[in-house]
């Protein structure tokens, strides 16, 4: 009988899910969604469980949001998977946070490149053990020619340490002439930024309640949605990033001016 009820609700939950999914497409989806992945830890801690069954969770949860967003026509995702600052957590957590790409992509890579998906990554590769690097490098170099969604690794990755170097590589250019200090805008100085192969994103979603960006894209983000979910990473559903993109599709995304019919 109670099996027959779990079944009764999952079969009830897909039907919803489907239902909504239909519903989006009747509005535009965001191109680029970014997503910071918080909260592996405290669902392990929740079920007394080591901080790394958190994370293997969460790698779980990465290939069924990344189907989904293919599916719902996402031009970019963009996932926050290792920050600059999370090299000081304990040495075990980390070693084992720097194997979950090449385990990850290593059972996942055939899928992405049956399902068109191209993998990229920003972030800085110098710091990145070598077996990291390598399943990056292996993964972008077979899905170069994908075209796709882009799922895009934010790996050692760090808003102002980014925009530091972007400024040394501008003051670079301008006293070697390459570069007119005058022609700088926002636009030529997006383009020493990591991201200068993608578009800003439309939407951030951030799980676990925090709400802060964490040094996360914060010139990318200057004009970007924001939804932030009580939910841990590890507990985030497809059902969730519909939810999500309903409130997006729900607001007016003005861009420091006002809507038309404020103006009459």
């Amino acid at each position: 009988m109670l099996n027959r009820m779990k079944l009764w609700k999952s079969q009830k939950d897909k039907s919803m899910v489907d239902e909504k999914f239909h519903d989006v497409l009747k509005y535009q989806i965001p191109g680029h969604i970014a997503i910071i992945m918080d909260g592996n830890g405290r669902w392990a801690k929740k079920r007394a469980l080591p901080r790394i069954a958190g994370h293997h969770e969460g790698m779980k949860v990465v290939r069924k949001i990344t189907r989904m967003a293919n599916e719902l026509g996402v031009k970019t995702l963009t996932l926050y998977a290792f920050s600059t600052e999370n090299w000081k957590r304990p040495k075990m957590e980390v070693d084992y946070l720097m194997k979950l790409p090449e385990e990850f992509l290593g059972t996942f890579l055939p899928e992405l490149i049956e399902e068109n998906v191209k993998v990229t990554m920003m972030g800085y590769e110098d710091k990145l053990p070598s077996h990291t690097a390598n399943a990056i490098k292996k993964a972008m170099k077979e899905t170069e020619h994908n075209n796709g969604l882009v799922l895009n690794f934010a790996l050692n990755y760090g808003s102002r340490f980014e925009i530091i170097e972007a400024v040394k590589d501008v003051l670079n250019d301008v006293s070697n002439g390459i570069i007119d200090k005058n022609e700088i805008n926002e636009e030529t100085f997006s383009n020493y930024l990591l991201t200068k192969d993608l578009p800003d994103p439309d939407l951030l979603i951030r799980t676990s309640g925090e709400i802060r960006l964490s040094n996360f894209m914060l010139w990318q983000l200057a004009y970007t949605e924001f939804w932030f979910t009580p939910v841990l990473w590890p507990d985030f559903k497809e059902e969730h990033l519909i939810e999500a993109i309903e409130v997006y599709q729900g607001r007016s995304r003005r861009f420091g001016g006002i809507q038309s019919e404020e103006l009459e």
